[in-house]
């Protein structure tokens, strides 16, 4: 069905043509060379694409239009809306006679609202004599320029989502945030806002966003259109239900997730991992998956092991998985110079390619490249040599590590991608590294996958991507900071998150300081959606060859027994207690695969009509019914605790029982962390970390 209707005009001259073209839901409105389409995208969803010329069928992270049924579009004279459930996206068409500069201008403007017509978002009208466009394009666009889209948001809503980075707010109304990623920093750019929506911005580009009180602007660097989705909802839970639909469901959590992962940089042989493993078996301690870290190759892009300090891999993993325990094996996606496997992916063009000066892109041990993940070609390249170097061993859980990637120098501009250059793409890279590795574990018949990266962006969760907050210091500050980055990724869609017990780098093991800090972050790692030590403890330890050269070394240990018997006994308890919460988090993680829920969240996503929940940012829900507030200061004996309003909270050690919509102070004793249970939820578990 096509239906043209005449728009408005103003000022002299003749009326202009119709602006309207409806092709059943699909809308596109035509004025002075720009295309804007508004499509439903999903339910109570839509998706609004603009362009000068033609659109394009992008699909970064979206998934395919499902089929929406009752969705239509309603024209009446200059104004025509979508309506799709819960979402009415109203485009009004304009044009008038532009004195100053002497013809007639076309443009538009789109609003979203909810059902009842209360407008949630739009973009920014013209200002009157400002004479501002919401949506602004540099003039090579349609080749790959700049694009920026600048839109009127209530200067009163909460908003939390946009991935991880290294901050303390947990309301980022006020924030600007870069749209690339970094070590430690990831961006998923999908926002929730309390005002009751969700919007991601349909962008891999190099760019920022920022949301101010006075609006709210998204701008890429380079992009050939401007591209976004918006999902109305009344809770957070409803907005993250969308947004997994439309980007992808993380897979069911595999049971090797569930319990503890044990980590150090590095373990440097067989006989130095296998002996640890062995420790935890003779101590009784659960113990899931153990890792070999980085280096464990003779050269990195060898992507296999070195003979002389692995001899055995088969039998390593056997011995392993006779004590219930697997392997994750570290990967990089760089490869030196010196690798085996250089000259061949270079010959291919799997490999990323630099714009100027000499083509190396990080300087770690060596020059080495990247992996070009963007490729498919290099995709199924990388798995055939991860399948003949680890899968025949019978590994299948691999560290992706390095994801962002890591560049030497983070000059975007420098770098392109088979997809494109670095500042257009160039945040789909660990989106893509995820993709390389699950699909090639799909395609060779595995169905439990999970794999630990660095770095994510929009759609990473449906490839099997844990993320991790990256190398982060061993401080109280860093700490801390790794709350409010588990609550804005699970907001952001990733429901995969952990990081470094510790911290990773900063720390010795025989530092009561750092002691005490470890069995904090201990504390509050049982409660994450998967509990993981690892850091470059100090002091460090030299590894030589035998023919004496030179290894990277090995960190001091790590093991729950390296600080201590006194700190020992309170690692244990809550190694135990992470085991206890098996079968819990097990249906938490069946949440987050079936509903889009995450695992580790704010308390304002099952409390969202209590306005303190939105500002509360050093406690977290693990999943629906246990609120944890972890001990976030040095010497600290007690905390302050808010407990949501709408439930009762029975504190887990000592089973009283409170009122929510409270403030109180929760003892906590170097041994306990307050957890509190929400209406009665885990009796089972009441008193187990008293001694």
């Amino acid at each position: 069905m096509t239906t043209t209707t005449p728009s408005a005009t103003t000022g002299p001259g003749s009326q202009t043509a119709a602006p309207w073209h409806v092709d059943g839901t699909r809308l596109t409105w035509r004025g002075g060379g720009e295309v804007l389409v508004v499509e439903p995208w999903g339910p109570n969803s839509a998706r609004v694409r603009s362009a000068m010329g033609e659109v394009v069928d992008a699909d970064w992270a979206l998934l395919p239009a499902p089929e929406v049924e009752h969705a239509r579009v309603e024209v009446d004279g200059a104004v025509a809306t979508l309506v799709n459930g819960g979402l009415r996206v109203v485009v009004s068409a304009y044009d008038f006679y532009h004195w100053q500069g002497g013809q007639r201008r076309f443009g538009c403007r789109v609003s979203f609202q909810d059902a009842e017509g209360r407008e949630l978002l739009s973009e920014r009208d013209s200002g009157g004599a400002l004479a501002l466009n919401a949506r602004q394009y540099d003039a090579v666009a349609t080749g790959g320029g700049k694009a920026a889209l600048f839109l009127e948001s209530p200067a009163d809503e909460k908003l939390v989502g946009m991935g991880l980075y290294q901050q303390d707010h947990i309301d980022l109304k006020g924030c600007s945030l870069e749209l690339a990623h970094r070590n430690s920093q990831a961006s998923v750019p999908f926002v929730i806002s309390s005002a009751g929506y969700g919007m991601l911005w349909h962008s891999p580009a190099i760019g920022r966003a920022t949301f101010a009180r006075n609006g709210t602007e998204w701008s890429a660097e380079s992009a050939r259109q401007i591209d976004y989705w918006v999902t109305a909802g009344e809770t957070p839970a409803q907005i993250t239900r969308a947004y997994a639909d439309a980007t992808g469901h993380a897979p069911v959590m595999p049971d090797r997730g569930l319990g503890f992962w044990q980590c150090k940089l590095r373990y440097s042989s067989q006989a130095e991992l296998l002996e640890v493993a062995r420790e935890h078996h003779r101590r009784g301690l659960p113990l899931d998956v153990i890792v070999a870290d980085f280096f464990h190759w003779p050269a990195m892009g060898d992507f296999r092991f070195d003979e002389e300090f692995w001899p055995d891999p088969s039998g390593m993993v056997e011995e392993l998985r006779q004590m219930g325990v697997e392997l994750m094996v570290s990967v990089w996606p760089q490869v030196a110079l010196t690798s085996e496997n250089f000259d061949e992916m270079s010959r291919l063009g799997l490999l990323v390619q630099s714009n100027r000066g000499i083509d190396v892109q990080m300087w770690f041990e060596g020059p080495s490249r990247f992996v070009d993940a963007t490729n498919p070609r290099a995709r199924e390249y990388l798995w055939d040599k991860l399948r003949a170097g680890y899968g025949r061993h019978g590994i299948r859980t691999f560290w992706l590590d390095e994801a962002e990637p890591e560049f030497g120098l983070y000059d975007f501009a420098a770098y392109r991608y088979h997809a494109g250059q670095a500042l257009e793409v160039g945040n789909l890279y660990p989106q893509a590294f995820s993709r390389a590795v699950f699909e090639g574990q799909q395609g060779d018949g595995e169905t439990d996958i999970v794999n630990l990266v660095r770095c994510a962006w929009a759609g990473s969760q449906r490839y099997g991507a844990l993320v991790w907050s990256g190398d982060i210091h061993s401080s109280w500050t860093a700490m801390r900071r790794q709350i409010t980055a588990g609550i804005h990724m699970g907001a952001a869609g990733v429901p995969w998150f952990t990081t470094d017990i510790g911290g990773f780098g900063g720390g010795r093991t025989d530092d009561p300081a750092f002691q005490e800090l470890l069995v904090r972050w201990f504390q509050m790692g049982a409660f994450m959606p998967v509990m993981r030590l690892h850091g470059d403890r100090g002091p460090q330890v030299p590894v030589v060859a035998a023919d004496g050269t030179r290894r990277l070394p090995s960190g001091a240990g790590n093991e729950l027994w390296s600080f201590g018997d006194e700190n020992y006994e309170i690692l244990a308890r809550y190694v135990h207690l992470r085991e206890r919460l098996r079968d819990y988090t097990r249906a938490v993680m069946r949440s987050a695969h079936e509903d889009g829920q995450p695992v580790m969240r704010g308390l304002f996503h099952d409390f969202p009509g209590d306005p303190q929940a939105w500002e509360v940012g050093d406690q977290f829900m693990h999943g629906p019914d246990v609120l944890v507030a972890p001990v976030i200061e040095p010497g600290a004996t007690s905390r302050s605790v808010y407990l949501p309003a709408g439930a009762t909270w029975t504190d887990l050690h000592t089973g009283a029982v409170h009122t929510g919509g409270q403030w109180i102070e929760a003892d906590a004793p170097r041994h306990l962390v307050p957890v509190f249970t929400r209406d009665g939820a885990l009796p089972e578990l009441r008193g187990f970390l008293l001694p």
